[in-house]
């Protein structure tokens, strides 16, 4: 099995918050399958950069994804998309 890039984890980690909208940290990382102490510091990195947004609801702490955040999840799909064409090319 292909071990996950830094960005690969990245990307599903704002792949999962987009699509289950304000999300507890153990959502995230079962969405991401990553542990939850990775999952937190993702998370935390995500945050200070302001791809991601903390907020409370019904009393628990979760996340949102940004409109930052949600370009570099654009940005970071198109460069895969044309890394992996670029593989396709060498073989």
């Amino acid at each position: 099995m292909k071990r996950r890039t830094r960005y690969d984890i990245y990307m599903d980690t704002l792949e999962t918050i987009r699509r289950k909208g304000v999300s507890a940290i153990t959502r995230i990382s079962y969405g991401a399958n990553l542990p939850v102490d990775r999952a937190k510091n993702v998370v935390s990195f995500l945050a200070e950069r302001g791809l991601v947004k903390e907020e409370e609801y019904g009393g628990t702490r979760g996340y949102r994804i940004t409109a930052r955040g949600g370009e570099f999840l654009q940005a970071l799909r198109t460069v895969k998309k044309y890394l992996y064409l670029e593989g396709l090319d060498e073989n």
